[in-house]
């Protein structure tokens, strides 16, 4: 029979070179990164409703649809270890979707200004999951949060493509004027 502490205790193996952590650290880095994929989602929607292109829509749209994903996989996670999940964003992530809104009525909705905001956000959510990884996980957490992390890298990567390739458009345009 399982108590409630083994129930609710994250197990790390012996002879890993990691140390058992507490419930409650493992339950504050999964809130943390559920708060940078719900502040992904929301700014992922955001910039899918100020950009024109079809396939900028898209991808953003794409991109938000995962990060909701993502969250409810993280959730999920904490329930398991008693844990109460968090089911909102950062106040920072709110600020910096609300730069999003600002930047693009400014700039006329610039699809290269809202690019490069994306970017950046991207940069925050690379961080807060390579910390996670960097810290004391279970093995079967960190497999999670390994397959968002490479997921969240390749959509920064893809997001800072799509920002060189219009830059590198603009410049020309300006170039052969």
């Amino acid at each position: 029979m399982i108590n409630d502490y083994e129930a609710t205790t994250p197990i790390v193996p012996e002879g890993d070179g990691r140390t058992t952590v507490d419930n409650d650290a493992v339950i504050s880095t999964l809130n943390g990164l559920i708060e940078t994929c719900r502040d992904g989602q929301m700014g992922f929607q955001e910039a899918s409703e100020g950009v024109e292109r079809s396939d900028l829509k898209s991808f953003f749209s794409e991109c938000s649809l995962q990060r909701s994903q993502f969250a409810g996989e993280l959730q999920s996670l904490v329930r398991t270890l008693g844990g109460e999940p968090e089911d909102s964003g950062s106040i920072a992530g709110s600020l910096h979707r609300g730069w999003i809104n600002i930047k693009a009525a400014v700039t006329g909705k610039d699809e290269g200004s809202i690019l490069n905001e994306c970017e950046r956000g991207e940069d925050v959510a690379k961080k807060g999951y390579k910390d996670a990884l960097d810290g004391f996980l279970p093995d079967y957490m960190r497999e999670v949060i390994q397959r968002q992390y490479e997921t969240v890298s390749m959509a920064h990567d893809k997001t800072k493509a799509l920002r060189d390739a219009f830059n590198n458009q603009s410049t020309s345009a300006t170039s052969s004027r």
